[in-house]
């Protein structure tokens, strides 16, 4: 998604070296790896054993390209590790769920099609949604819901799937979805009322915005002076931290604010690059998802 656009946004140059922070099925890999010479460089991550599989088979070949499973979130030892802190001169951010993943009923991401109720971006770590829903408290889950899905009705929800589970345990997507789809009437929904509920319970199992604000963090030291930081988002709670972080990096230490001398360590580190970047409708056509990518671009000072 904004293939083109975050391909300008990267700036890139032949022999330089690029991280795709979030591989997927290696779109953007590919693209960017299209650019550059021998000399370049492109670092890919995923913390998804499959897209690492999927990247080993597709590009495990080329010399200048290299997979490594993780989560964004530890960046700087992946890019230490590379030898390559300090000198990255592009780094994109794809976030949120890849399309197979979506689209692939034992995943448990999606309510299209049942399947188990896992959601784990990486199988064999943490704990799986259903394994979660089953233990929490009802004010967790509810507050789970209110702050990462941005669902008014978190209580009310959270109460029926407390309910729900005191019958039988809530296992798979489809059971999931109906237990939500039963607190609303077919004839008042715009969309299916469980698409906030699985967006939270998502977002909370992967720990993605706190990865997300880590990555960001970390960003600065590893980009060489003139790289680029783009990050595509697909919601209000990621493009909110996104935007908030570039925005204060882009301005001094406000401990400074009306001094005549700001020491180095205090300076803007980064410079905002255009606005904000939306999918062109003829994308939104072919692509439905795309609709909400919402691209931010920022360059090292």
């Amino acid at each position: 998604m904004l293939l083109d656009e975050a391909l300008a946004g990267l700036a890139i140059k032949p022999s330089g070296t690029y991280l795709d922070c979030t591989f997927g099925r290696g779109g953007h890999s590919r693209a960017i790896l299209g650019k550059l010479d021998d000399k370049g460089r492109l670092i890919a991550i995923d913390r998804d054993p499959e897209a690492v599989a999927a990247a080993q088979a597709d590009l495990g070949d080329d010399p200048r390209f290299c997979i490594c499973r993780g989560t964004f979130g530890k960046i700087t030892d992946i890019v230490r590790r590379q030898g390559m802190t300090g000198l990255v001169n592009g780094l994109l951010m794809d976030l949120g769920v890849s399309s197979p993943q979506l689209d692939d009923p034992a995943r448990g991401f999606s309510f299209s099609s049942d399947g188990p109720l896992d959601m784990r971006m990486s199988p064999d770590e943490g704990i799986s949604a259903a394994d979660w829903l089953a233990k929490a408290e009802e004010r967790e889950i509810s507050q789970v819901l209110f702050r990462y899905g941005e669902e008014r009705q978190a209580r009310r929800i959270a109460r029926a799937i407390v309910e729900a589970r005191s019958v039988a345990p809530i296992r798979t997507t489809g059971r999931l979805a109906e237990i939500i789809g039963a607190l609303v009437p077919a004839h008042q929904r715009k969309r299916h009322p469980a698409t906030k509920t699985f967006q939270a319970i998502r977002i909370y199992i992967n720990k993605e915005l706190q990865e997300l604000e880590q990555c960001l963090t970390q960003s600065i030291d590893l980009l060489a002076r003139d790289g680029r930081l783009c990050v595509i988002s697909f919601h209000s709670l990621e493009d909110r931290i996104v935007k908030r972080f570039m925005r204060a990096q882009s301005k001094p230490d406000p401990v400074y604010a009306g001094l005549p001398e700001i020491p180095p360590e205090a300076q803007p580190k980064l410079a905002l690059i255009g606005k904000a970047i939306k999918a062109k409708p003829e994308e939104v056509v072919d692509n439905a998802r795309s609709r909400s990518a919402v691209l931010r671009i920022a360059e090292k000072l």
